[in-house]
């Protein structure tokens, strides 16, 4: 038949070949309906404990759940990224068909770009030189420069930490559900082979009751003999289709058991992909506490006030903990309160180390001295500390080289 189908035929020819096909597909067809009718009903007597199943040992069975639950896990994050990342979920399911239809996303303006615009035209329309105008103008460039951020951090995290977890589901996970599928199969029609052996060896074994001769005429034991091969030739064919299903488990199984093993490879591409999402998402917020800061500073505005809390963010230096970490993100103190009221402010050029000595500390952001008072720092650098009497809590001296002045507590790790 493939050979009639690779030579050269004219049109009258290839009618009547493929009529002639015609049956033998249809014939194909109609065993493989009837095998998969077979299957549903084989599964459907199995739920409700009427046949016997072949069950997988404990070890596959764990493979198995540990898959459904990554599968599972993994739709939750991914869909609640995508709401932090966007939040208008009409906006989600206009990306969406773009990318089912495997066309570029449009570029959209951020929440911030579109508040930006809006004071700029503000301050436009209301006086750029009034007070309200010039602090119009300074907070829509602040907020410019966050909406910039923010596409950043959505076009990172979407590349590092979304586009991996989608990867999996659209693309490993449908291969081992493809899998698992075809191990049903095999299984059902496996325990269907066995039903049909079990079936088969009964019948033998009735077949090949010698009978009462007082109470059966002799005819009966030509019949039963015949019977009894019969039977023996089907036993003999069920244990060889048994054979053949029980290969096609163990292969497909084998298989299967592959491809959940290779979870364990997803959650280390996973784990990489989480701590890139994490790295964007600290630069973003670095970015967006900097950009605030110089609008404060721009305001004229306390440092640090936003925040919403006056205490200290560290513990005092006295501490007797190692290594002592300011807060995350950090809060400059207020300048105010270097020296205790109705004191004279403290002159950093004319003291001296106390005599309880010295620490060192690794600073963790840059900072921009605000007067000749103060310290700049560098991140990651290495400087010397100590505290005075009378000095905010928040403030320590620093010295690096033959530069000294104060510096945020909040800005350094302090080291044993």
């Amino acid at each position: 038949m493939l050979g009639w189908l690779s030579s050269p035929r004219t049109v009258p020819e290839c009618q009547e070949g493929f009529a002639k096909l015609g049956p033998v597909v249809g014939a194909a067809q109609l065993q493989a309906q009837r095998q998969e009718s077979l299957r549903h009903i084989r599964f459907t007597e199995e739920k409700f404990g009427q046949a016997e199943k072949t069950e997988l040992d404990a070890h596959f069975e764990n493979l198995l759940a540990r898959a459904d639950s990554t599968k599972n896990w993994t739709e939750k994050i991914l869909r609640q990224t995508e709401v932090l990342l966007q939040p208008n979920p009409s906006a989600r399911v206009e990306e969406f068909l773009y990318e089912k239809l495997d066309r570029k996303v449009p570029s959209r303006v951020t929440n911030g770009e579109l508040l930006a615009q809006y004071m700029a035209e503000a301050a436009s329309e209301l006086g750029p030189t009034t007070p309200y105008g010039k602090t119009l103008i300074k907070v829509a460039e602040a907020e410019k420069r966050l909406g910039a951020a923010e596409r950043d951090f959505i076009h990172t995290a979407s590349i590092n930490f979304l586009t991996p977890l989608r990867n999996f589901l659209e693309g490993d996970w449908k291969t081992i559900s493809k899998e698992r599928r075809l191990l049903q199969n095999r299984r059902l029609d496996l325990d269907a082979c066995k039903a049909r052996l079990k079936k088969a060896k009964a019948a033998e074994a009735k077949a090949t009751t010698v009978p009462d001769f007082q109470e059966t005429r002799p005819r009966n034991y030509i019949l039963s003999a015949s019977a009894s091969a019969l039977w023996n030739d089907e036993v003999d064919k069920s244990e060889q289709e048994l054979r053949v299903a029980q290969t096609e488990f163990d292969r497909q199984a084998e298989v299967t058991r592959l491809l959940l093993e290779g979870i364990s490879s997803t959650h280390v591409n996973h784990l990489r992909c989480l701590h890139e999402f994490v790295e964007s998402q600290t630069t973003y917020y670095a970015q967006c506490y900097r950009h605030m800061l110089d609008l404060q500073k721009q305001l004229g505005r306390f440092p640090g006030t936003f925040v919403g809390t006056t205490e200290p963010a560290s513990p005092p230096l006295s501490s007797t903990s190692p290594t002592t970490t300011a807060a995350t993100m950090p809060m400059e103190p207020s300048v105010a309160g270097l020296a205790p009221p109705g004191e004279a402010s403290l002159c950093l050029e004319e003291v001296a180390p106390p005599a309880s000595g010295t620490r060192k500390a690794r600073v963790l952001y840059d900072y921009e001295a605000a007067d000749s008072s103060e310290l700049a720092l560098l991140a990651d650098e290495l400087i010397t500390v100590y505290s005075l009497p009378g000095m905010d809590p928040d403030w320590l001296v620093g010295e690096r080289g033959n530069k000294k002045g104060k510096v945020p507590v909040t800005y350094l790790e302090l080291l044993s």
